[in-house]
C-alpha cells in the first residue's frame, strides 16, 4: 500500500475533511478510555504514582516510538499501511479493556499493556497521518488545514467521553469500555475508503514536487531515526516544544484528582474530559487560522498555559478544577495542531514523516519524565508540582522566544 500515481477523486479540502471524520471516529474510542484511565487503573487498586507512570509511559510511547515508524514510513513509502495498523490497534484494544477485571489478580497488569499497546498504536500511525494529512493541508493552508482536521478530531474526543459517561451511569465502568468497539469499526470503514479515493494525497502538495526525493539507500537507519539531516532550527523548536509536552499534567492524574478526592461522582469524569475535548477544539481552530496569518509566534502562549493548569486543575474545589481543565483544553489544542504545522514547514517535504517521528520522539523523552514526576509530586506535594511546572515553562518560552526570532 505505498503512495501511487494514480490520480486522486477527492479535493485537498475533501482530503482534510475525510482525514477528520477517521480521527473524530477513532477520538471516540481512544479519548473516551483516555477520560477514565485513573478511575480504571485506581479500580484495579493503582496509586496515584502508578497512574502517573503508566499515563506518562503511554505518552512517550506514543511520542518517542514516532522515531522508528517516521523513518519507516520514509523509507518505504508506505504511509496508508502504517497509518491502518495503527489506528487498527487503538481499535481492539480499548474495548479489551472489558476483560481487565475478568482475569482476577491479574487485572491491572492486563489494563497497563492494552493501554500501552493502544499508544503504540498511536506511534505506528501518527508520523504517517500527519505526512499525508500535510500535503493536502498545504494546498489549503496549513495552519488551517490542521486546524480543521483537529476540530473534527475533537468533535469525536467530545462525544466520545459523553458516550463513556452515559454506559457508565446506566451500567458500570467497564461495559463503556466496550462499547467503544463501535465507534472502532466505523473509523476503519472511513480509512479504507479514503484510502481507496486518495492513494497519493501528495499530488496536492507543491513543495512536493519541487523539493527532490533523497534516495533511501544513502542514509543510514540511525541517521534518520536522529534526524541527521534535519534543519538546527528544527531541532531548537522541538526541544522547546517537549518542555511545555513534557509539563503538562496529564488527564489520567486530573481524573484521578477528581475521583479520589470526592470531588465529581465518577461518572461525571468523563463529561469534565468532553468538556476540556470541546474547548481543545475550538483552540485548534482559532489558533489554527491566526497562525497562517502571524506565523509561530502565537505558540508563545503555550509555555504560559501549561504553567498554570497544575495550580488550578489539581485545587481543591470543582471551580478552581473546572477552570484548569478549560486551561488545560487549549494547551493541547495548540499542541495537537498548529505546532504539528509549524514542523510542516519548517523541514523538507521528503522528509516530514521522519521530522514529525523526531519531533515527537524528543516530545516523549521529556513525557514519561513529566508523567511520573507528576504523580510522584502530586503524592507528596502539590505546591513542589506547581513550582516544578513553572520554571520548566519559564525555560521553554525564553527557548521558544528565542528560536522564533531565528525562523524565517
Amino acid at each position: 500500500m505505498a503512495l501511487s500515481t494514480a490520480p486522486p477523486r477527492l479535493t485537498a479540502w475533501q482530503v482534510v475533511w475525510w482525514f477528520g471524520f477517521v480521527s473524530l471516529a477513532a477520538d471516540m474510542v481512544y479519548e473516551g478510555a483516555r477520560s477514565m484511565y485513573g478511575p480504571v487503573l485506581a479500580a484495579l487498586g493503582a496509586s496515584a504514582a502508578v497512574v502517573g507512570l503508566v499515563t506518562g509511559a503511554g505518552e512517550a510511547m506514543a511520542l518517542v516510538l514516532r522515531l522508528v515508524f517516521g523513518p519507516v514510513a520514509d523509507r518505504t513509502g508506505r504511509y496508508w499501511t502504517l497509518t491502518i495498523v495503527g489506528y487498527g490497534l487503538t481499535a481492539v484494544c480499548v474495548p479489551l479493556l472489558w476483560f481487565a477485571p475478568r482475569v482476577g489478580g491479574a487485572g491491572l497488569a492486563v489494563a497497563i499493556v492494552l493501554i500501552l499497546l493502544e499508544r503504540l498504536g498511536k506511534a505506528v500511525r501518527s508520523p504517517s497521518k500527519s505526512a499525508l494529512l500535510a500535503h493536502a493541508a498545504g494546498a489549503v493552508g496549513r495552519g488551517r488545514g490542521f486546524g480543521v482536521h483537529k476540530a473534527l478530531d475533537q468533535v469525536g474526543a467530545f462525544a466520545g467521553p459523553l458516550v463513556v459517561a452515559a454506559v457508565v451511569a446506566g451500567a458500570s465502568l467497564w461495559a463503556g469500555m466496550a462499547v467503544l468497539a463501535l465507534p472502532g469499526a466505523v473509523a476503519m470503514g472511513l480509512l479504507a475508503f479514503l484510502c481507496l479515493r486518495v492513494p497519493d494525497p501528495s499530488v496536492y502538495d507543491p513543495d512536493a514536487s519541487r523539493q527532490p526525493h533523497v534516495g533511501d539507500e544513502r542514509r543510514g537507519w540511525l541517521r534518520d531515526a536522529v534526524g541527521a539531516d534535519l534543519p538546527p532550527v528544527f531541532f531548537r523548536y522541538a526541544f522547546a516544544c517537549a518542555l511545555t509536552t513534557g509539563a503538562l499534567v496529564t488527564f489520567g492524574i486530573i481524573g484521578y484528582h477528581l475521583t479520589v478526592d470526592d470531588l465529581v461522582p465518577l461518572a461525571a469524569v468523563p463529561l469534565v474530559y468532553a468538556g476540556a475535548m470541546a474547548v481543545e477544539a475550538v483552540a485548534a481552530l482559532v489558533v489554527g487560522a491566526v497562525y497562517d496569518r502571524t506565523g509561530a509566534r502565537v505558540l508563545l502562549v503555550v509555555p504560559v498555559l501549561v504553567a498554570v493548569v497544575p495550580a488550578l486543575a489539581l485545587g481543591g474545589t470543582l471551580a478552581f478544577v473546572v477552570v484548569g481543565v478549560v486551561v488545560w483544553g487549549v494547551a493541547q489544542g495548540v499542541q495537537d495542531s498548529t505546532i504539528k504545522a509549524a514542523v510542516a514547514d519548517l523541514v523538507p517535504a521528503q522528509r516530514r514523516a521522519t521530522a514529525y517521528g523526531v519531533f515527537a520522539g524528543i516530545q516523549g523523552a521529556l513525557a514519561i519524565v513529566g508523567g511520573a514526576g507528576a504523580g510522584w509530586l502530586y503524592d507528596r506535594s502539590l505546591p513542589a508540582l506547581v513550582v516544578a511546572v513553572a520554571v520548566t515553562q519559564v525555560v521553554a518560552l525564553a527557548l521558544l522566544a528565542t528560536t522564533l526570532r531565528r525562523t524565517p
